[in-house]
């Protein structure tokens, strides 16, 4: 006797179909699996055989075999033992295989044949569903994740012995799992603190906003308890609201990963991730045997703060390069290619020097060597791609103690979703959001300058020796303080505000 059952995997953060075909036949008894297996599909042959005994259903003493294909993608996790006992006693006529038309099933068993989650549902059934499969079999500890998929029937499954009741038409406590996503994706709050919080830093807040209507990449330099860090984190407080798109995207990098909390469907707040700079570049880009998503996929359409920027290993902060060009991570193994979504907003602060106060030499006892050995962790290439530089100094006592109210997230917020929309309106022909997502060969269309504002930046590219990949961000954020102004095209006044956040007009940088 033959079956087969779908179920799936997932390779980077998107599902693939694998179709579990099990042949039960007369020979020597014994349990054998191929098809290209990992150690934890290898193990899953002893997890369904004691599972099904616990569970009330005996083997045949027969020959068993079981293929997951396509045998030429490698097959990792526990997310088949719930279809391959299934197909078993499909195989062994202990139940029909009707219900199984038109479905995916997916999950790990327990010994005692309880049914247990699994990471990476919400792209494997994302995955089965655009291929016309309407119902899917999972753990029931999954649920609020797969009610995400529109168009799918979905059923929570506990445990085995459950489960063959609800494929037999008898009494069982499994159900369909209806869940509204509008509503659920409506419910999103703001998060972070709030920038009315902050005192002074007017210069800073400029630049944040700024950056935040355009999407821009911004390094914040400054003395130790200038705010830097408090700034960052006020910074998702003014980011416009995820679309459901963008929200599914970044729950799908979740998913995979295994950081969805019991009972979330959605990540509906673009996520803040800062780690600490003694993270690896594998941490930071994703990998292992089975490779999965590091922290700039996890930043993906938000924000990723890296905090004493030259703290972090200089293999650390080359090894982003490739990704802030790409808005993508892609990581080689010899068995396959994986790619990890990586657009993200870089967000980074660090001080001047290693004590932190230059070039107060008041304060500032590092020597001129050391200074340059300390800015020098931070490569050329590196802040080429950081679109806006912006030197937070000291707030002073009469700032701090000032009883004058700092203007709230909430009104910030406002200008920053007016000016994004006005981008959305000029590039939803050309599938981006943002000016920062802009091409070189797109910034001439979307960049237009006059003579007046061709000899300005004519002048500015000789004095600060720009290179094309600087010109080209310094294009961009005039984009985009020109679109917070509301011009129809960059001004002179545009060009000017973005040149004052180059990196070469901080200048203790060149000396």
């Amino acid at each position: 006797m033959y079956s087969h059952i779908l179920c799936g995997t997932v390779l980077g953060v998107e599902g693939v179909d694998i179709n579990v075909e099990v042949d039960v036949s007369n020979g020597l008894p014994m349990f054998e699996m191929v098809g290209y297996l990992g150690s934890e599909v290898k193990e899953a042959r002893e997890r369904v055989r004691t599972a099904l005994k616990n569970s009330g259903f005996s083997l045949p003493a027969k020959r068993i075999t079981v293929n997951l294909s396509p045998a030429n993608i490698h097959k990792a996790g526990t997310a088949f033992d719930l279809a391959i006992a299934l197909a078993i006693l499909i195989t062994i006529e202990d139940i029909p295989g009707d219900f199984f038309k038109d479905c995916i099933v997916i999950g790990e068993l327990g010994l005692n044949g309880e049914v247990r989650p699994v990471n990476g549902i919400l792209p494997m059934l994302s995955s089965a569903n655009e291929k016309g499969i309407t119902k899917a079999l999972i753990p029931l500890d999954n649920v609020y994740e797969g009610g995400v998929v529109t168009g799918m029937t979905v059923y929570g499954a506990t445990d085995l012995a459950n489960v063959v009741r609800l494929i037999r038409g008898e009494d069982s406590d499994i159900v369909p799992f209806h869940q509204d996503v509008n509503t659920l994706f409506n419910e999103q709050k703001v998060d972070g603190p709030d920038f009315a919080s902050v005192a002074g830093q007017a210069f800073t807040k400029r630049a944040l906003e700024i950056a935040a209507a355009g999407f821009h990449n911004i390094l914040m330099v400054g003395p130790p308890g200038a705010g830097k860090s408090m700034l960052a984190k006020c910074l998702p407080s003014i980011l416009p609201p995820l679309t459901l798109k963008e929200s599914i995207e970044i729950t799908k990098i979740y998913s995979v990963k295994g950081l969805l909390k019991e009972g979330q469907a959605l990540i509906t707040t673009r996520p803040f991730r800062s780690p600490h700079h003694t993270l690896s570049s594998r941490a930071l880009t994703g990998g292992g045997s089975n490779p999965l998503p590091g922290e700039m996929s996890l930043a993906h359409n938000a924000v990723l703060f890296l905090d004493e920027l030259p703290e972090f290993s200089r293999e650390s902060l080359e090894v982003m390069r490739q990704p802030l060009e790409d808005k993508k991570v892609t990581i080689s193994r010899v068995s396959a290619s994986y790619t990890f979504p990586a657009d993200f907003m870089l967000v980074a602060a660090m001080n001047p020097c290693p004590c932190g106060y230059y070039p107060d030499r008041k304060k500032c006892r590092c020597s001129d060597g050391q200074i340059r050995k300390y800015l020098g962790r931070i490569s050329q290439p590196m802040l080429d791609r950081i679109d806006m530089c912006v030197e937070t100094k000291a707030v002073s006592y009469r700032e701090l103690r000032s009883k004058a109210k700092e203007e709230p997230s909430e009104v910030i917020r406002e200008r920053v979703i007016n000016a994004i929309n006005i981008q959305k309106e000029r590039y939803k022909n050309i599938g981006i959001c943002f000016n920062s997502q802009l091409e070189a060969k797109q910034i001439d269309e979307y960049c237009p300058l006059k003579n007046r504002e061709e000899e300005f930046l004519m002048t500015a590219v000789d004095q600060y020796n720009l290179s094309a990949r600087a010109l080209h961000r310094i294009l961009k954020v005039s984009r985009t303080i020109a679109d917070m102004k509301e011009h129809d095209r960059i001004l002179e006044d545009d060009l000017a505000e973005a040149l004052m956040f180059h990196n070469g007009n901080l200048k203790f940088w060149n000396e």
